[in-house]
């Protein structure tokens, strides 16, 4: 589970582009905040498998990563870009097909190979339909199974941002007018219509979630004191626990938080937690 929000910077008060994310993750999973420096590498190990790399230095980035895997659940460079994904779940069974690229690891690519949002979208399509998509996206020593799922993301840089989302190696892409926000289910209108998975339960447990990211991307202009309270919310949900600030017992939590600031012409700032943002202050980190 995951809530992604992007408010473009003719939206905004301070007139930057700001991106906020929430992970969702297993409660007990450790995340670290980690720099991943600029590098050269033939081949690049990623999750699951190892894949051909960058054909020159990677860009510096800042990154949110569960411990046990390669990639980022989200994260900015130090061109401006910003990219966050969601679990989603379509009428593809993601159990039957093989190890290969997962979601977290196509984050931590876009950010290390584009300095721009749509370049991020051409980098993570391209590597889906070389090297597939496939393998647990979850700690299998932690939660006793393999846990595979699709993935969704919102991309974004200082001029513009675009949701897509993924089901095995088909994907969708839309450019984003103004603001949205993504969340764990299939949205792209024309994606949705021919892949939403037809048992999820989004009514209950996703479109609350939704509708109360897009009440605060509608109070223009967009603060970052508004993004901040709604990612410590918990009033986004009926069902409790399933919240935009999430806290369901042992089963799913949230355990990193961050707002992302792209102003045009100078360097990003992340401010970044770890844990709950409920309980946890959000710290800057700069390039």
């Amino acid at each position: 589970m995951c809530d992604s929000l992007v408010a473009l910077a003719p939206v905004t008060a301070a007139g930057v582009t700001l991106f906020a994310k929430n992970s969702d993750r297993p409660p007990l999973e450790a995340q670290d905040i980690e720099w991943s420096a600029p590098r050269s590498e033939r081949a690049t190990r990623v999750t699951h498998i190892a894949i051909e790399g960058a054909s020159g230095d990677t860009i510096h980035s800042i990154i949110s990563r569960p411990r046990w895997c390669w990639g980022a659940e989200h994260g900015v460079n130090a061109a401006g870009v910003a990219i966050g994904n969601h679990s989603i779940y379509t009428t593809l069974d993601p159990r039957s097909f093989p190890p290969a690229l997962i979601g977290m690891d196509l984050v931590r690519l876009g950010l290390e190979r584009a300095a721009s949002a749509v370049a991020a979208v051409e980098v993570m399509t391209g590597l889906l339909e070389r090297y597939g998509q496939g393998g647990t996206g979850h700690e299998v020593a932690l939660i006793g199974k393999e846990r595979p799922y699709w993935s969704s993301f919102l991309v974004a840089d200082p001029v513009e941002a675009w949701m897509v989302e993924t089901s095995g190696t088909t994907w969708e892409a839309l450019r984003v007018e103004g603001s949205a926000t993504m969340s764990n289910r299939t949205a792209i209108p024309a994606f949705d219509a021919l892949h939403r998975h037809p048992g999820q339960p989004v009514e209950r447990l996703i479109d609350p979630r939704l509708a109360a990211s897009n009440a605060v991307l509608d109070q223009r202009p967009v603060t970052f004191d508004a993004l901040a309270e709604h990612l410590r919310s918990h009033d986004s949900c009926t069902e409790s626990g399933w919240s935009v600030c999430m806290h369901v017992g042992d089963e799913e939590a949230t355990t990193a938080s961050m707002i992302a600031e792209l102003p045009a012409g100078t360097t990003p700032t992340a401010w970044m937690l770890v844990g709950s943002p409920c309980t946890n202050t959000y710290r800057p980190y700069r390039f």
